[in-house]
């Protein structure tokens, strides 16, 4: 990543658009209520998971053999409604609001501290059984900052008419020539580009209604060089990734005044899991300061619980009259050096960081390759 000097990352001025808030839940006493399972939970299994060897990665390549969900049912419409109304407190979006040059508004580091609910939601023990089972590997949110991050789409009125009309009027085109041009009304510019993210897993959430929405897919590079586009969730419904690992990005979405959706991120439970955690497409839309303290903070932890782990066994040896393993020793020490350097790496000083750029996956345009149909071998 560059170096250039400048200020260090601070929140951008609140967009100039007023977001759409008239499906956000009035304002009253009842909105004070705490995340419950037994009502905000809607858990529908996913049609099917993708795994890492289905789209030609080794299953190694990453922290599980899973790569994506399909879209699944996870919160309830009551929960997105409260979600929805967390992230239009004009707090979150006077200083939680971020933009980049892949992204035009983001809204991030807004849990707990503006967003209980949101919060608490993400951090219950059911919501995490779910997200694990899932993702085959024990997770937990990376951090808090990370907490439903927000990407917002709006749209006038007038301009999700005009493309109605327009996809409605491509689409008669494409049955009068018998589909021979392809699919014109489908659109592949991206609303966030090519990039592979910092974190292990995301779980992407779906907060607005998609009933006339047209397009709003992930799309993956696959090992092999082709695209596989996995279909957007609806509302209150969500797809995990296990995006450190793949190439993708977030296509454009028609037809819909706003495209709302919420993404939060996830690491292994277990401090003996490795992470490959870098700070790369985040470090340039985060308040530094909470961004390298939480960062900081798991780190250290996981080296701590590493050092006590060996700490124990080298005594426990040692009591037990064993010989000393020398080889094992230096093995361990030679990794946690190289975990200490990785997290110095990442933590790049203020003065170096470029506010809102975010370097994009230079990937040659795949759109003729671009396809609904499974790889091979994935029926």
């Amino acid at each position: 990543m560059a170096t250039v000097a400048t200020q260090t990352a601070v929140a951008v001025p609140r967009p100039t658009y007023r977001p759409i808030i008239h499906n956000a839940v009035p304002k009253d006493s009842s909105m004070d209520a705490i995340f419950d399972p037994a009502k905000h939970l809607a858990f529908m299994p996913p049609s099917e998971v993708i795994q890492m060897k289905d789209i030609g990665y080794p299953e190694e390549t990453g922290v599980s053999p899973v790569a994506v969900s399909q879209p699944f049912q996870l919160f309830s419409h009551d929960a997105v409604q409260r979600m929805r109304s967390e992230i239009f407190k004009p707090e979150i979006m006077e200083n939680c609001s971020y933009r980049s040059n892949i992204a035009a508004c983001q809204l991030r580091g807004y849990s707990p501290k503006y967003a209980s609910f949101t919060y608490d939601a993400w951090n219950h023990p059911k919501t995490l059984a779910v997200i694990s089972e899932i993702a085959g590997v024990d997770l937990v949110p990376q951090m808090n900052f990370e907490i439903g991050h927000i990407n917002l789409s709006v749209k006038t009125e007038q301009q999700t008419q005009e493309e109605l009309a327009a996809i409605a009027k491509q689409k008669r085109a494409f049955a009068d020539d018998e589909g021979i041009s392809g699919c014109p009304w489908e659109d592949d510019k991206p609303v966030v580009g090519w990039h592979t993210d910092s974190y292990p897993f995301v779980c992407v959430l779906m907060l607005s209604d998609c009933t006339n929405m047209v397009g709003g897919e992930t799309a993956l590079m696959t090992a092999t060089g082709k695209v596989l586009k996995v279909r957007g969730p609806q509302m209150g419904c969500a797809v995990i990734l296990q995006g450190r690992y793949i190439t993708h990005q977030a296509l454009r979405a028609l037809g819909a005044q706003e495209r709302i959706t919420s993404v939060t991120s996830f690491r292994p439970r277990s401090p003996f899991v490795r992470d490959d955690t870098v700070l790369t497409t985040v470090r340039p839309i985060s308040d530094l300061s909470e961004l390298y303290y939480e960062f900081g903070e798991y780190r250290l932890e996981m080296l701590e619980a590493r050092i006590s782990a060996n700490l124990k066994r080298l005594r426990a040896r040692r009591r037990a009259g064993k010989k000393f393993e020398t080889r094992t020793f230096k093995r361990f020490l030679t990794e946690q050096e190289e975990f200490l350097k990785h997290t110095n790496n990442e933590v790049v000083e203020d003065d170096k960081v470029i506010v809102g750029y975010v370097e994009e996956v230079k990937v040659p345009d795949q759109r003729v390759g671009i396809s609904n149909d499974p790889p091979e071998g994935l029926e």
